[in-house]
């Protein structure tokens, strides 16, 4: 007895002397790691989840200027869906409280319960798509209305978000336009941006001819510069309504200026710590902005925009920048916090960060073979069913502010059969586009989940 309780004791100390071992080597790797959290992450490539559930096979085209390089942010996964989730969730539904809802954004104060759109479930719907792929050409870009393409299954368009916890309203682009009397809607990000913006034009107008719109891009100084295959920006007006819809090019948020205005070859300096010109000098204009970038902050993007990285006014020095999602997360900081510091002046204007919208290259990048073929709508699911984002940096530039997450990404994971894919206008044969998304398609839902927001 005595021998096996000595024995009991040995035991009971080595376990305790393995623990002791276990925790301090846990603490002394922390601390040699100390930035390795939301808005420092450890890994570039390991910043934005991407959905893997099926194998597909390689072909085809990509016709947009935003596909990420080699080691762009974001990867693939085998098999499994990857979510990074928050500790302090965006959205998540609170009890209810007091607030001001607009009619039209006139104040009324009412008694209502906080809904979190991005929590729910795709289901089928009859009533969409919300407008003609066909019919919209006058606000689509050829490559991002399916219909006009080679691709012969449609049934991604028939689906409609529907949040757990409250009804969203349906969208009637007559009624959204009453809405937004006397107002400008402002879009400004990279091309999944413009994808938004499109969608929205398509959906306010119901996807019909509109002779009557005006192009009012000028007023806004959107021009095609004697290089560029397109203007810097769109800006379109509906008259009846005298509501603006707009959206301005800028891949990153970030300002960007010449190093050297008279040499045609400069680099440019990109500055992490200023906003573009763009809404210094036009935010007083909005009424409702939404702001999105992701997809531009990789190394080949850098080099071919000849960008140099600059803070405070001065090539950045600082180490922990160096990483490109470091660097992108501090910019977004940077603009969002620029952003609040701004709202106190423009009581009016809503302003809005969207998180980033997933990627579906499988079994290999944009340049190796990479492919999203499937076309079975959900094949990888159709529930959302966490409170928390998924975007955590997204989460993180938003938390304290006053500038509202539009939180789309986890919704949009489901949705792999919704891209471009291998399908274009004259057949040709090319790199798979896994990034953009067909139109009419998802964007639609990220702009029905703005207007539920508004």
């Amino acid at each position: 007895m005595k021998l096996g309780t000595l024995n009991g004791l040995r035991g009971k100390r080595l376990s305790l002397t393995l623990i002791i071992i276990f925790t301090t080597l846990l603490i002394w790797g922390w601390e040699r790691t100390p930035h390795q959290d939301s808005f420092h992450p450890p890994h570039e490539q390991d910043l934005y989840p991407q959905v893997a559930r099926i194998k597909y096979i390689h072909q085809l085209p990509s016709e947009e200027e935003d596909f990420p390089d080699v080691d762009t942010i974001g990867h693939r996964t085998n098999g499994s869906v990857a979510q990074v989730l928050s500790d302090n969730p965006v959205g998540s539904p609170t009890a209810s409280k007091t607030t001001e809802v607009d009619e039209g954004f006139q104040a009324i104060t009412v008694e209502n319960n906080a809904c979190n759109y991005a929590k729910g479930k795709w289901v089928s719907h009859e009533r969409r798509p919300l407008y003609s792929g066909f019919g919209c050409k006058q606000w689509l870009s050829e490559p991002w209305a399916c219909r006009l393409t080679q691709r012969k299954d449609f049934s991604y368009e028939k689906f409609r978000w529907q949040p757990e916890s409250c009804d969203m309203p349906e969208f009637e682009g007559s009624k959204f336009l009453r809405r937004m009397q006397d107002k400008t809607i402002a879009f400004v990000g990279d091309s999944l941006g413009r994808q938004q913006f499109q969608s929205l034009m398509c959906m306010a107008s119901g996807g019909e001819q509109r002779s009557d719109v005006e192009d009012v891009g000028l007023q806004y100084g959107f021009v095609t510069g004697p290089d560029a295959a397109r203007p810097n920006g769109w800006a379109y007006r509906f008259p009846s309504t005298n509501t603006t819809i707009l959206y301005y090019w800028s891949a990153t948020l970030c300002d960007v200026e010449p190093l050297n205005v008279s040499d045609p070859a400069t680099n440019y300096a990109m500055h992490l710590d200023r906003p573009t010109s763009f809404l210094s000098q036009n935010l007083h204009r909005f009424d409702v902005l939404i702001l999105n970038t992701g997809h531009h902050w990789n190394r080949g993007k850098l080099k071919a925009n000849r960008w140099e990285m600059y803070v405070n006014g001065a090539p950045n020095t600082d180490k922990k920048l160096a990483p490109m999602g470091s660097a992108k997360d501090f910019a977004v900081h940077s603009v969002v916090k620029w952003l609040d510091s701004q709202l106190p002046q423009h009581p009016r204007l809503k302003a809005f960060y969207r998180s980033i919208s997933p990627r579906h290259f499988f079994n290999g990048e944009w340049n190796s073979g990479g492919t999203c073929d499937n076309t079975r709508p959900m094949a990888g699911g159709s529930v959302v069913s966490q409170d928390a984002a998924v975007d955590v940096a997204a989460v993180s530039a938003v938390n304290g502010t006053s500038v509202e997450l539009l939180d789309i990404t986890a919704l949009s994971q489901l949705r792999d059969e919704g891209h471009i894919s291998k399908y274009s206008i004259n057949g040709a044969q090319g790199v798979q586009d896994c990034l953009h998304w067909c139109l009419p398609g998802i964007p639609d839902t990220w702009n029905e989940i703005l207007a539920a927001q508004l």
